[in-house]
């Protein structure tokens, strides 16, 4: 639509965006309407989706050997559709379902993130503090040029700290110590940029997290991430260690090799844990996948998650630009470029259609996950293999394509807000003659300087001319709270109305666009 504004990202976390540790107290908004899904029968109509899904899997495993697989469809925060096959332990022949607990890798990095701002919203730390306030040993850290500033907790948490990429490096981490880390970072850290100047994949930053998690809240991250997230989310499951774990639900990890499955030796628990240690099952991480399609959208009604609806937004917004891929195909096959993010432990992309996507891979030595929710439609996809670096976004992204094709999916729809519908009304009543516009009072102080009101008639009257009798006013279709169109059906042409309100209480009409559009 021509009149759809979008802002494609947030490259800069201005001071405004930084919450302080002060405790603030938000105004009620009077008026709210939330966006809403109109078709109530959302479930029954992507039941027929089902059996399409699991033969998607399936055919995926085969094609890649995978040794087991697990998946799920979370829609509207539920789990309403898992299943398994192949196996968690090739030589005990033991069943992949629902719930055998894989190691998901770095699907991590985003509960990490999640206790960052746990932690933040609690005022125990800022994310713009440098990182240095909570590892004393980076002081030390030589950094590529001396107009670089400082690292921040902001930076590790977005790829932005200038560190090198550092798959696979930084996979056979997990077991390292606390120790070991330190002992890293005294050593010196290399650098492939300086900080907030560019996105570079960073294992060893989120481990850095890991740490300043232990440092602040005074307890191991391991801890303080199942105590404040993970049980409150009823993830009883799901564990960090994998020696933690009953044989017959833990998912062995393979490499592909020589036409056979070669397992590939797990690794502890340990300092590297928090960018890709936790090991749990389909049905555990529905129930995070649900917290997060529960953000959406910004509501009244109570926030009782184990973290702020606000905070699961905010994590979800593009802080550090990743790339633009110019001959994306839909699922038609046609070229429909995709631009990508990172937000806080999450992946975000948005497609030529403006459909946003977020979540996050995983793979490890011996395992490969994706996760990933579309906000606007309130479905989701899971999905594990056990196979070295399996990847699971290509058919994570075919199960959301037939989802969305078959139940004949809608983003959520935004309601008109009372300020737009009564705009819409005076302004109806004023055309085509615009009489006593100026004195209507509907109209911001710079309508009419920037078109005056002879110009505005006079352009109006010839759309009319040309429409002739109007036989019909459309519905608003907001885009916001405070910005919408509608549509006038003539006898020979119709006529699309676009206006936008100014931030004033009561908000005036600022913009205001007519354009001719055939029949």
């Amino acid at each position: 639509m021509k009149y759809t504004y979008l802002s494609l990202f947030l490259l800069v976390a201005s001071s405004a965006c930084a919450q302080t540790s002060a405790v603030r107290t938000v105004p009620h908004v009077t008026n709210y309407q939330p966006p809403v899904f109109t078709d109530a029968d959302r479930l029954k109509k992507l039941e027929a989706a089902f059996p399409i899904v699991e033969k998607l899997y399936r055919e995926r495993a085969e094609k890649y050997h995978y040794p087991g697989t697990a998946f799920g469809i979370v829609v509207d925060g539920k789990l309403v559709y898992s299943g398994g096959f192949g196996y968690t332990d090739v030589a005990k022949k033991t069943p992949a379902t629902a719930k055998s607990l894989f190691r998901i890798a770095s699907m991590s990095k985003s509960i990490t993130a999640m206790a960052i701002l746990k932690l933040r919203d609690a005022g125990k730390l800022r994310l713009n503090d440098p990182a240095e306030t909570y590892i004393p040993e980076l002081k030390s850290h030589k950094y590529l040029a001396a107009d670089a500033p400082r690292i921040t907790v902001r930076n590790l948490m977005t790829h932005s700290a200038g560190f090198p990429e550092d798959n696979p490096w930084g996979d056979r981490q997990l077991a390292d110590s606390d120790a070991d880390l330190i002992n890293l970072i005294k050593g010196g850290i290399s650098n492939a940029n300086v900080p907030s100047f560019a996105y570079e994949y960073s294992n060893l930053a989120f481990a850095m997290l890991g740490h300043i998690i232990t440092v602040v809240s005074g307890k191991p991250y391991q801890q303080y991430i199942t105590e404040t997230i993970l049980k409150p989310l009823g993830m009883n499951d799901t564990k960090w260690e994998y020696t933690q774990v009953p044989l017959e639900k833990l998912a062995l990890g393979y490499r592909w090799l020589d036409d056979t499955w070669v397992e590939e030796p797990l690794l502890h628990d340990g300092s590297y844990g928090a960018m890709g240690g936790l090991i749990t099952s389909i049905e555990d991480f529905s129930k995070y996948v649900a917290l997060h399609e529960a953000a959406w959208p910004p509501r009244d009604d109570a926030d009782n998650g184990p973290i702020k609806r606000s905070s699961i937004r905010e994590m979800a917004q593009p802080w550090t630009f990743s790339g633009l891929f110019a001959q994306s195909k839909n699922p038609a096959g046609q070229i429909c470029p995709t631009a990508s993010g990172y937000g806080y432990g999450l992946g975000w992309s948005q497609n030529c259609a403006g459909i946003v996507s977020v979540g996050h891979s995983g793979g490890l030595p011996g395992f490969g996950s994706q996760w990933r929710i579309l906000p606007e439609y309130g479905i989701g996809v899971i999905s594990y293999a056990n196979l070295t670096y399996a990847g699971m976004g290509s058919v994570n992204s075919a199960v959301l394509d037939t989802l969305v094709a078959i139940g004949k999916l809608q983003p959520r729809q935004l309601p008109v807000s009372p300020i737009l519908a009564q705009r819409k009304a005076e302004l109806l009543k004023l055309l085509p003659d615009w009489k006593n516009a100026e004195q209507s009072g509907i109209f911001a102080e710079n309508f009419f300087p920037d078109k005056s009101l002879d110009f505005r008639r006079k352009a109006v009257q010839a759309l009319y001319a040309k429409a002739g009798t109007i036989r019909k006013v459309g519905e608003l279709i907001p885009e916001n709270q405070l910005r919408g169109h509608f549509l006038m059906e003539g006898e020979k042409a119709n006529i699309d109305v676009f206006f936008t309100l100014t931030p004033e209480n009561p908000a005036l009409i600022q913009q205001l666009d007519f354009r001719e559009v055939s029949k």
